[in-house]
């Protein structure tokens, strides 16, 4: 699905997938890092449907980014 532009001006963004997991693991709820095809920086989503999931204190697989 794409980012409509008004919510990525919207969301705060992260230059690497690294900082942007970083964050998602401080988060209270489960939140997942994606690049964004408008801005082409990375997002967070609380969308999980069909995607992996990272519990708090994994260590996520290389092939993440």
């Amino acid at each position: 699905m794409r980012t409509r532009l008004s919510i990525c001006k919207k969301k705060q963004s992260y230059r690497s997938g690294e900082e942007a997991l970083a964050a998602a693991q401080r988060a209270d709820i489960p939140l997942r890092p994606y690049r964004c095809d408008r801005c082409r920086l990375f997002h967070l989503t609380s969308r999980t449907k069909g995607k992996l999931v990272l519990r708090r204190g994994a260590r996520p697989p290389k092939t993440v980014f």
